[in-house]
């Protein structure tokens, strides 16, 4: 499964994402463990979403500049998008903490920057390397526990698809209750088929107490992912419900137990103060989940069988339970021709994708890269990624359109010694103020009228129109006009990638 340095006060979660905002790693700093607390409080609720995956089992839709969390798989919004807003009124999005790396941070920032820079500003946790959700839910739970000693903390994946919020919150409220008493409460979605996909939870057969209209359930023990025999077993069985990542408990709640059964974890963690120590802190943690490296084990651990609609969109085997099959089972988006497939996944782009007579398989076409499997070995798509990466295909990383917080840029051609470009910068507005080390720049305007600062002087350049950046000079792009601008961009030199950037201002506070 998925999974500041303070003057003596908790710095403001607005600070940490300003710290982010900036490019600096987060501080943290010493604060007295925490105390068992056995009475019952009213601590305010929070969430924290884990979102530092990339979701490689969706590749080639998803790449590491793109994770699967900022996909519009289902609907006009991102996974990530989704999940914060379903959050709303019971937790506004200034209780929300984004658990993730630094460079993904940057990513999330912009994303949610595009439409919604005043509604969609959550903190951030910056974790220093991956280690499993043992190690990131820790991080979150001292972050929040030293801001609000009573906080209870709602743990989400960010790419979960969860299409009515409304009996999701209703459901949250419960568990709110719950794990206010002490409770450490995960949900169990009650399962409607035997699913080889997902982990399952074994609970008691009768709930020990009601909360609204949930009963509230010990959990037993938690289960790896079945087989098909198995699975069959246990829906027939009953009492067994599908795992799905979502827990809710007091931050100090759930630091006792990792101080019990992760102690090294909690020592690390709890002893950290700069940036640089929490990142040596980081290399000695256990890469472990939190099933495993805590709720098998703890106490007070309980599940409410949750009937909210759920997937985890775990592959691309998945999209069958939340988008409606067509009458031969298909499951087609793009511009596709289909003749004869059954029980196939079919992801065409913007070039025509025809298929004939498929049968249990998923194509996903983009631009530039293409996969094609069956949907029986749908998970193995992660090894692809991983192949990709040792060969340096740069597919593994970005797409071939690439969005910036000013447009986007489209790479048209690339080889030794140069790349070709279509950059669409939007109404009002600009580039960074930049300049390059290792290459040159012709731009070429296409629609619109650029403003463009090279050096000292600045100029507009209308259709049909050039000029030339050398390497070495301050420059600078700009749409002081209404309409989109769009422009040819040939670069030459030694090296032409992403990383030749120096920044000397930046309107997205970006490195």
């Amino acid at each position: 499964m998925s999974s500041n340095k303070q003057s003596r006060k908790s710095a403001p979660v607005s600070d940490k994402a300003a710290a982010v905002q900036a490019g600096a790693p987060l501080k943290r700093r010493t604060a007295p463990s925490p105390a068992l607390r056995k009475k019952k409080g009213n601590g305010r609720l929070y969430a924290a979403i884990l979102a530092g995956g990339i979701g490689s089992r969706f590749w080639p839709l998803s790449r590491e500049t793109t994770p699967k969390q900022l996909l519009k798989v289902v609907g006009d919004e991102s996974l990530l998008k989704s999940t914060i807003k379903r959050l709303s009124p019971l937790i506004p999005a200034d209780r929300v903490l984004i658990v993730t790396n630094a460079r993904q941070a940057e990513i999330i920032r912009l994303h949610l920057s595009y439409e919604d820079a005043r509604a969609l500003s959550p903190g951030y946790v910056i974790e220093p390397a991956g280690k499993n959700t043992a190690a990131a839910i820790a991080l979150a739970a001292f972050d929040l526990y030293r801001k609000d000693p009573e906080a209870v903390m709602a743990v989400l994946p960010a790419d979960h698809v969860i299409e009515d919020g409304r009996p999701f919150r209703t459901a949250l409220k419960a568990a709110l209750k719950a794990a206010r008493d002490g409770h450490l409460v995960t949900f169990g979605i009650v399962p409607d088929r035997p699913e080889t996909g997902y982990g399952y939870i074994k609970a008691s057969s009768r709930a020990f107490r009601k909360i609204d209209s949930f009963g509230v359930r010990t959990v037993e023990k938690f289960v790896e992912k079945p087989d098909i025999r198995r699975a069959r077993q246990y829906l027939k069985q009953g009492g067994y419900y599908w795992n799905s990542g979502i827990f809710i408990w007091k931050a100090s709640r759930i630091l006792e137990e990792i101080k019990v059964h992760l102690p090294e974890t909690f020592e690390s963690l709890e002893k950290c103060v700069e940036p640089q120590e929490l990142a040596a802190a980081y290399k000695g943690l256990r890469d472990i989940s939190i099933d495993h490296g805590i709720l098998e084990k703890a106490s007070g651990v309980v599940v409410i069988p949750a009937n909210f609609p759920w997937s985890d969109m775990g592959s691309w085997s998945s999209f069958g339970e939340i988008l409606k099959p067509d009458s031969e089972g298909n499951i087609v988006r793009g511009r596709v021709v289909d003749i004869g497939s059954r029980n196939s996944v079919i992801f065409g782009s913007d070039r025509a994708l025809a298929t004939i007579g498929l049968k249990d398989m998923i194509i996903v076409d983009t631009p530039d890269a293409t996969l094609v499997c069956p949907k029986e070995r749908a998970q193995e798509v992660k090894e692809v990624v991983g192949v990709l990466k040792k060969k340096g295909f740069i597919e593994h990383q970005e797409h071939r359109t690439v969005q910036r917080p000013w447009g986007t840029y489209t790479v048209l051609e690339n080889g030794e010694g140069y790349k070709i470009k279509k950059i669409r910068v939007e109404p009002g507005k600009r580039l960074s103020l930049q300049m390059h080390h290792h290459r040159s720049e012709h731009w070429v305007v296409i629609s619109g009228v650029a403003r463009v600062q090279r050096g000292e002087e600045i100029v507009d350049i209308a259709l049909n129109q050039s000029t030339y950046i050398p390497r070495g000079v301050r420059h600078r792009l700009e749409n002081a006009g209404e309409t989109p601008l769009e422009i040819i961009e040939v670069q030459n030199g030694e090296y032409v990638e992403e990383e030749d950037i120096v920044r000397f201002e930046d309107d997205f506070q970006r490195r």
